[in-house]
């Protein structure tokens, strides 16, 4: 029996579904998941000895790719002075001028341990600060598993949102206005309808949780200047994108200024992290300051702060952005040369290092248009590219990553498999 299919087994006995996130289960892919045992760059090794070239990159952070020798040394030098000590450190700091340096819009900066309790808190001192309760969320956004988010669209679009999980009460769900995204009236229909109730609109600016999209232009200024216009705040949830696309994120590619922003993933180096900020009167209203209550007793974290802090430095130091552009191109036309000429139904999202193929004749813009791919081309072409060494997203509805230490040869022999996976 093959070892990550007896581990799966044993996990099975004593884990809930096997695995310790629902999408690692491999479940409508109908197979075993394999068990990874060490990683370097572009490459996973799995328990079997089977290798993989990666494009789930741990789901974001290991945009240096794994184990980069930068920040395995940051982690190994903090780990030697302590693993955790309940009092703030230097590197906090050191972290907070960074992430306040490279984007704008936070002027200050609370670190957590997650990108759900990033969001989860930012969502509190939005409430708190404008003293109202209602928010809006968008139909294909993810901001983690709190109960105000974890809600599901109702009948339409200005129902009260449904519970999209076991669990949440249908009155914390109902506080929740859950919209699809790139709809700009209905926006505008909530807050008319709600005049004075909404507290924030929060929004992946470019959604990786229902695959990749992204915003029609002018949507995301759309959304700044309503908010503002309603005296609701802005929350552009850059767990995903911040880092990845640009150094200040999706929102220093449009130039918009949102009023907090939720960080994660790349800022940790592959550690557990979180963060919220934005601007500082805001900010303010969390205590120890303000009453809006928010703590952690792992928050900001040393060696989280140490890998994160490399990782952000060596991204600097070798510009990493227009080389994983470049890679992300090569990617791109190659992938859509392959698929013109197998005569196949498909759409190709992309940003720099982001992407997602859907297998589907219309254009993705939202949740509706993206749950149109076809889901039995897609396991096929999932289990042949595995099979090929391979591997993506186990997943229709997620995001794809390239990082800096993919090669040309890399994307080349991605392709070579993606050409006989058809």
């Amino acid at each position: 029996m093959p070892i990550s299919e007896d581990l799966y087994k044993r996990a099975c006995r004593v884990i809930p579904g096997g695995v310790n996130s629902p999408v690692r289960a491999f479940r409508r892919i109908e197979r075993a998941p394999f068990f990874v045992t060490e990683a370097h760059g572009a490459h996973l090794k799995d328990a079997d000895g089977r290798e993989y070239i990666d494009y789930v990159g741990t789901w974001g952070p290991a945009i240096l790719g794994h184990a980069p020798e930068c920040v395995v040394q940051a982690v190994q030098q903090a780990a030697q002075k302590g693993l955790s000590f309940g009092t703030p450190t230097p590197a906090e700091v050191d972290m907070a001028e960074t992430i306040c340096r490279l984007v704008p819009s936070i002027q200050k900066v609370r670190m957590t341990s997650s990108g759900t309790e990033a969001t989860m808190s930012a969502i509190r001192l939005a409430r708190g600060f404008t003293g109202r309760s209602r928010i809006i969320k968008f139909a294909g956004c993810y901001h983690g598993h709190s109960d105000s988010l974890l809600v599901a669209a109702g009948s339409g679009a200005l129902t009260h949102g449904e519970p999209d999980s076991a669990g949440v009460p249908r009155d914390v769900a109902a506080l929740t206005l859950v919209l699809p995204y790139n709809d700009e009236n209905a926006v505008r229909q909530a807050f008319k309808k709600y005049r004075g109730e909404i507290a924030c609109i929060i929004v992946e600016p470019y959604p990786g949780n229902a695959g990749f999209f992204l915003p029609r232009p002018g949507y995301l200024e759309f959304l700044r200047d309503i908010t503002a216009q309603h005296g609701a705040l802005l929350i552009f949830d850059e767990v995903m994108t911040g880092f990845r696309l640009s150094p200040s994120g999706v929102q220093g590619l449009h130039g918009i200024t949102p009023d907090l922003t939720t960080l994660g993933k790349v800022i940790g180096g592959g550690l557990p992290v979180g963060a919220f900020g934005g601007r500082a009167d805001i900010m303010d209203c969390i205590s120890p300051l303000g009453p809006v209550y928010q703590a952690g007793t792992l928050s900001g974290n040393p060696l989280a702060m140490a890998a994160g802090l490399a990782q952000l430095r060596e991204l600097e130091r070798i510009d990493a952005w227009s080389r994983l552009e470049s890679l992300g191109a090569r990617l791109e036309d190659g992938v859509s040369k392959i698929l013109h000429d197998a005569h196949l139904p498909y759409v190709f999202k992309r940003c720099g290092s982001m992407f997602c193929l859907f297998f589907t004749a219309d254009d993705v813009v939202d949740l509706q248009s993206a749950q149109k791919t076809d889901f039995n081309i897609f396991r096929r072409y999932f289990l042949r590219m595995l099979d090929q060494g391979i591997f993506v997203a186990p997943s229709p509805f997620e995001t794809g990553f390239i990082s800096t230490a993919h090669s040309e040869a890399d994307i080349d022999a991605t392709l070579h498999a993606l050409s006989h996976a058809l």
